[in-house]
């Protein structure tokens, strides 16, 4: 799947008319109304529906639902708007884009999201759009590398063990190489013991699939 065959999906599900709980809608980021993103009221039933008229498997749509460590971060960089005002932000493992769209709204000069589904980045586009800010989509694994930005804004990265012993790494070299690092987590199980001290912690009305809890507390942390 290619990322331009994504946006034409998307763009297409977002122009055709229709309601009920298998379909896009826009709307206000709970916890960040500042924010508006295409979501599914239930992203499981979107799935279904897609794979079906695909006639293929389709990445999970861990875009269309917005995840708690998302918005604790876009949460903090509005309320604190210097932390991105001028600078070089990359927003990794995107999904939505809702952290990335919030940093440029907080005034940051340059803003790239980045994630390996090309879904994501086809939701990156609209929601970009949506919001009438601007926001480039990498489709890259940079998670053997190092940024070259001013700062690295991570939102619900560590929901599995695997993925955590990659990304955790990687968020100690950029912080390590003089990146401000920031990470929003609502602990999944998978923070490591040391290493990271607490910036902020925030109530979060929890919309994601399968979660029990009306509101979940989000830490957002960084790199000691």
């Amino acid at each position: 799947m290619s990322t331009p065959t994504a946006l034409t999906d998307l763009q297409r599900e977002i122009t055709t008319p229709g309601v009920g709980p298998d379909r896009l809608r826009l709307m206000a980021a709970p916890f960040v109304p500042e924010v508006r993103l295409h979501l599914a009221e239930d992203a499981i039933l979107w799935w279904a529906r897609m794979e079906a008229a695909a006639g293929r498997s389709l990445p999970p749509p861990y875009w269309a639902s917005v995840w708690a460590g998302g918005q604790a971060l876009a949460r903090h960089l509005l309320d604190h708007p210097e932390l991105a005002a001028g600078r070089r932000v990359l927003d990794l493992a995107a999904g939505s884009g809702l952290v990335a769209v919030a940093a440029a709204l907080a005034g940051a000069a340059d803003v790239v999201a980045n994630d390996v589904d090309p879904y994501a980045l086809a939701a990156v586009t609209v929601n970009a759009r949506a919001n009438r800010v601007r926001v480039t989509a990498d489709g890259d694994d940079l998670l053997d590398g190092v940024a070259d930005v001013d700062l690295l804004v991570a939102g619900d990265v560590l929901y599995d063990a695997d993925l955590a012993a990659r990304v955790l790494p990687y968020l100690r070299r950029c912080a390590d190489r003089g990146v401000e690092v920031l990470l929003g987590d609502p602990d999944r199980g998978h923070l490591p013991p040391d290493g990271l001290e607490l910036v902020a912690s925030y109530p979060v009305p929890t919309t994601e699939p399968a979660v029990d809890s009306p509101v979940r507390r989000v830490q957002v942390l960084r790199p000691r």
